[in-house]
Protein backbone atom coordinates (compact mmCIF):
# COMPACT_ATOMS: atom_id res chain seq x y z
CA UNK A 1 0.00 0.00 0.00
CA UNK A 2 1.15 3.19 -1.03
CA UNK A 3 0.10 5.88 1.65
CA UNK A 4 -0.01 9.80 1.43
CA UNK A 5 -0.92 11.69 4.45
CA UNK A 6 -1.01 15.58 4.44
CA UNK A 7 0.95 16.61 1.89
CA UNK A 8 1.48 19.97 1.64
CA UNK A 9 4.06 21.40 -1.04
CA UNK A 10 4.78 25.25 -1.62
CA UNK A 11 7.24 26.68 -3.85
CA UNK A 12 8.36 30.67 -2.99
CA UNK A 13 5.51 30.57 -0.64
CA UNK A 14 2.88 29.55 -3.53
CA UNK A 15 1.30 26.27 -2.74
CA UNK A 16 1.37 23.53 -5.23
CA UNK A 17 -0.14 20.84 -2.80
CA UNK A 18 -2.47 21.41 -0.02
CA UNK A 19 -2.81 18.56 2.27
CA UNK A 20 -3.50 15.88 0.38
CA UNK A 21 -4.05 12.49 1.48
CA UNK A 22 -4.32 9.56 -0.42
CA UNK A 23 -4.04 5.68 -0.55
CA UNK A 24 -3.09 3.32 -3.30
CA UNK A 25 -3.87 -0.39 -3.30
CA UNK A 26 -2.08 -2.96 -5.01
CA UNK A 27 -3.30 -4.17 -8.88
CA UNK A 28 -4.78 -0.61 -9.11
CA UNK A 29 -4.88 1.87 -12.47
CA UNK A 30 -5.34 5.19 -11.58
CA UNK A 31 -5.88 8.27 -13.84
CA UNK A 32 -4.63 11.41 -12.43
CA UNK A 33 -6.20 14.08 -14.03
CA UNK A 34 -6.28 17.98 -13.77
CA UNK A 35 -5.15 21.29 -15.37
CA UNK A 36 -1.35 22.15 -16.06
CA UNK A 37 -0.45 23.86 -12.32
CA UNK A 38 -2.72 21.59 -10.39
CA UNK A 39 0.07 19.84 -8.69
CA UNK A 40 0.28 16.09 -9.98
CA UNK A 41 3.72 16.16 -11.41
CA UNK A 42 4.42 17.97 -7.76
CA UNK A 43 2.49 14.85 -6.51
CA UNK A 44 4.59 12.20 -8.08
CA UNK A 45 8.36 14.27 -7.60
CA UNK A 46 7.00 13.88 -3.94
CA UNK A 47 6.42 10.45 -3.74
CA UNK A 48 9.69 9.63 -5.67
CA UNK A 49 11.43 11.90 -2.86
CA UNK A 50 12.39 14.12 -5.98
CA UNK A 51 11.60 17.14 -3.89
CA UNK A 52 10.82 18.53 -0.07
CA UNK A 53 7.60 18.73 1.38
CA UNK A 54 5.36 18.19 4.49
CA UNK A 55 3.37 15.15 5.46
CA UNK A 56 3.96 11.85 5.29
CA UNK A 57 4.33 9.40 2.54
CA UNK A 58 5.22 5.44 3.33
CA UNK A 59 5.18 2.37 1.02
CA UNK A 60 3.95 -0.39 2.70
CA UNK A 61 4.23 1.29 6.17
CA UNK A 62 7.47 2.68 5.69
CA UNK A 63 9.48 5.58 4.61
CA UNK A 64 10.42 5.47 1.19
CA UNK A 65 14.38 5.43 1.23
CA UNK A 66 16.87 3.80 -0.93
CA UNK A 67 16.32 0.33 0.60
CA UNK A 68 12.71 0.23 -0.87
CA UNK A 69 12.52 2.95 -4.04
CA UNK A 70 13.05 0.11 -6.50
CA UNK A 71 9.67 -0.69 -5.64
CA UNK A 72 8.59 2.53 -7.44
CA UNK A 73 9.51 3.20 -11.02
CA UNK A 74 8.81 6.94 -12.80
CA UNK A 75 8.36 7.36 -16.86
CA UNK A 76 8.44 11.04 -18.09
CA UNK A 77 8.84 13.21 -21.39
CA UNK A 78 11.69 14.99 -18.76
CA UNK A 79 13.56 11.17 -19.37
CA UNK A 80 16.03 9.72 -17.00
CA UNK A 81 18.40 7.48 -19.32
CA UNK A 82 21.36 7.44 -20.75
CA UNK A 83 21.87 9.34 -24.15
CA UNK A 84 24.78 7.94 -25.21
CA UNK A 85 24.00 4.16 -24.47
CA UNK A 86 22.09 1.96 -26.82
CA UNK A 87 18.78 0.01 -25.64
CA UNK A 88 20.39 -3.16 -25.11
CA UNK A 89 23.21 -1.23 -22.90
CA UNK A 90 20.14 0.14 -20.93
CA UNK A 91 19.25 -3.44 -20.63
CA UNK A 92 22.02 -4.67 -18.96
CA UNK A 93 22.67 -1.73 -16.68
CA UNK A 94 18.62 -2.32 -15.27
CA UNK A 95 19.45 -5.60 -15.26
CA UNK A 96 22.61 -5.06 -12.91
CA UNK A 97 21.07 -3.03 -10.72
CA UNK A 98 17.16 -4.34 -10.33
CA UNK A 99 16.82 -8.12 -9.29
CA UNK A 100 13.23 -8.09 -10.36
CA UNK A 101 14.04 -6.87 -13.93
CA UNK A 102 11.89 -8.28 -16.47
CA UNK A 103 13.90 -8.76 -19.74
CA UNK A 104 11.45 -10.95 -21.13
CA UNK A 105 9.03 -7.71 -20.99
CA UNK A 106 11.61 -5.22 -22.12
CA UNK A 107 12.31 -7.16 -25.53
CA UNK A 108 8.55 -7.96 -25.83
CA UNK A 109 7.55 -4.40 -25.74
CA UNK A 110 10.97 -3.08 -27.81
CA UNK A 111 9.42 -5.31 -30.35
CA UNK A 112 5.77 -3.78 -29.86
CA UNK A 113 7.10 0.06 -30.54
CA UNK A 114 9.59 -1.72 -33.35
CA UNK A 115 12.54 -0.11 -31.45
CA UNK A 116 15.97 -0.74 -32.37
CA UNK A 117 17.44 -2.56 -29.57
CA UNK A 118 21.27 -1.30 -30.75
CA UNK A 119 20.54 2.64 -31.93
CA UNK A 120 21.93 5.25 -29.46
CA UNK A 121 18.87 6.50 -27.58
CA UNK A 122 19.92 9.89 -28.33
CA UNK A 123 19.05 9.13 -31.95
CA UNK A 124 15.25 8.52 -31.30
CA UNK A 125 12.64 10.64 -32.05
CA UNK A 126 10.75 12.49 -29.15
CA UNK A 127 7.78 9.95 -29.38
CA UNK A 128 10.21 6.99 -29.40
CA UNK A 129 12.57 8.06 -26.29
CA UNK A 130 9.17 8.31 -24.40
CA UNK A 131 8.18 5.28 -25.58
CA UNK A 132 11.85 4.08 -24.03
CA UNK A 133 11.01 5.38 -20.86
CA UNK A 134 7.70 3.92 -20.43
CA UNK A 135 9.57 0.50 -21.54
CA UNK A 136 12.01 0.62 -18.59
CA UNK A 137 9.22 2.07 -16.22
CA UNK A 138 7.45 -1.22 -16.64
CA UNK A 139 10.33 -3.53 -17.25
CA UNK A 140 11.93 -2.05 -14.07
CA UNK A 141 9.93 -4.77 -11.64
CA UNK A 142 8.34 -2.25 -9.71
CA UNK A 143 4.75 -2.62 -8.04
CA UNK A 144 4.16 1.28 -8.50
CA UNK A 145 4.43 2.59 -12.05
CA UNK A 146 4.63 6.55 -12.32
CA UNK A 147 3.60 8.03 -15.77
CA UNK A 148 3.66 11.51 -16.05
CA UNK A 149 2.09 12.32 -19.54
CA UNK A 150 4.37 9.57 -20.76
CA UNK A 151 3.12 9.99 -24.37
CA UNK A 152 3.69 13.05 -26.01
CA UNK A 153 4.81 12.57 -29.84
CA UNK A 154 3.66 9.81 -29.95
CA UNK A 155 0.15 9.08 -32.33
CA UNK A 156 -3.43 8.14 -31.63
CA UNK A 157 -2.45 4.24 -32.79
CA UNK A 158 0.41 3.92 -30.92
CA UNK A 159 -1.19 4.92 -27.63
CA UNK A 160 -4.24 3.32 -27.96
CA UNK A 161 -2.73 -0.23 -28.52
CA UNK A 162 -0.21 0.17 -25.79
CA UNK A 163 -3.12 0.68 -23.46
CA UNK A 164 -5.10 -2.91 -24.80
CA UNK A 165 -1.07 -4.01 -24.08
CA UNK A 166 -0.93 -2.72 -21.08
CA UNK A 167 -3.96 -4.27 -19.70
CA UNK A 168 -2.87 -7.33 -20.40
CA UNK A 169 0.50 -7.61 -19.43
CA UNK A 170 0.06 -6.12 -15.19
CA UNK A 171 -0.07 -8.69 -12.71
CA UNK A 172 -2.33 -8.39 -9.67
CA UNK A 173 0.48 -6.74 -7.22
CA UNK A 174 1.05 -3.83 -10.05
CA UNK A 175 -0.37 -0.46 -9.45
CA UNK A 176 -0.40 2.23 -12.59
CA UNK A 177 -0.64 5.85 -11.75
CA UNK A 178 -1.15 8.01 -15.36
CA UNK A 179 -1.12 11.42 -15.19
CA UNK A 180 -2.62 12.81 -18.12
CA UNK A 181 -4.78 15.05 -20.49
CA UNK A 182 -6.08 12.79 -22.78
CA UNK A 183 -9.31 11.54 -20.58
CA UNK A 184 -11.15 9.76 -23.55
CA UNK A 185 -8.27 7.90 -24.43
CA UNK A 186 -7.91 6.34 -21.29
CA UNK A 187 -11.44 6.50 -20.24
CA UNK A 188 -11.80 2.60 -20.73
CA UNK A 189 -8.08 1.72 -19.71
CA UNK A 190 -7.98 3.26 -15.82
CA UNK A 191 -10.28 2.18 -12.54
CA UNK A 192 -10.02 5.01 -10.75
CA UNK A 193 -10.25 8.52 -11.38
CA UNK A 194 -8.66 11.23 -9.08
CA UNK A 195 -9.13 15.21 -9.63
CA UNK A 196 -6.64 17.51 -8.40
CA UNK A 197 -7.48 21.45 -8.84
CA UNK A 198 -5.11 23.83 -7.34
CA UNK A 199 -3.19 21.54 -5.29
CA UNK A 200 -6.60 20.20 -4.09
CA UNK A 201 -8.16 16.73 -4.60
CA UNK A 202 -11.59 17.27 -5.44
CA UNK A 203 -12.17 14.12 -6.90
CA UNK A 204 -12.11 10.49 -6.53
CA UNK A 205 -14.01 7.85 -7.94
CA UNK A 206 -13.88 4.37 -8.90
CA UNK A 207 -15.01 3.55 -12.71
CA UNK A 208 -17.31 0.94 -11.94
CA UNK A 209 -19.17 3.67 -9.72
CA UNK A 210 -19.56 5.69 -12.76
CA UNK A 211 -21.31 3.20 -15.02
CA UNK A 212 -23.86 1.85 -12.22
CA UNK A 213 -24.88 5.83 -11.62
CA UNK A 214 -25.08 5.83 -15.80
CA UNK A 215 -22.38 8.13 -16.05
CA UNK A 216 -18.56 8.23 -17.37
CA UNK A 217 -15.34 9.57 -16.74
CA UNK A 218 -15.39 12.71 -19.10
CA UNK A 219 -19.16 13.36 -17.76
CA UNK A 220 -17.60 13.02 -14.19
CA UNK A 221 -14.83 15.49 -14.84
CA UNK A 222 -16.60 18.22 -16.77
CA UNK A 223 -19.44 18.07 -13.95
CA UNK A 224 -16.58 18.20 -10.99
CA UNK A 225 -14.74 20.79 -12.29
CA UNK A 226 -17.72 22.78 -12.79
CA UNK A 227 -17.54 23.09 -16.49
CA UNK A 228 -19.89 25.54 -18.81
CA UNK A 229 -20.53 24.25 -22.37
CA UNK A 230 -21.44 27.54 -23.50
CA UNK A 231 -18.09 29.20 -22.66
CA UNK A 232 -16.95 28.50 -26.45
CA UNK A 233 -19.99 29.77 -28.15
CA UNK A 234 -19.16 33.00 -25.72
CA UNK A 235 -16.04 33.27 -26.56
CA UNK A 236 -16.45 33.41 -30.62
CA UNK A 237 -19.46 35.77 -29.99
CA UNK A 238 -17.43 38.28 -27.92
CA UNK A 239 -14.09 37.76 -30.37
CA UNK A 240 -16.58 38.03 -33.66
CA UNK A 241 -18.06 41.13 -32.31
CA UNK A 242 -21.63 39.66 -32.18
CA UNK A 243 -21.67 40.62 -28.56
CA UNK A 244 -21.09 43.69 -27.11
Amino acid sequence: MLEIKNLTKKYSGKTALENVSLSFPKGEIVGLFGENGAGKTTLMKSILGFIKYEGEITLDGEKITNKNISKISFATSEHSFFPDLNAKGHKEFYKSHFSSFSEKRFDALMEFFSLDKNKKIRSFSTGQKNQFEVILALSQGAEYILMDEPFAGNDIFNREDFYKVLSGILDENETVILSTHLIEEVSDFIGRAILIHGGNIIGDKNTLELDDEGSNLVEYIKATYNYHEDRVSKAIDILSGREE
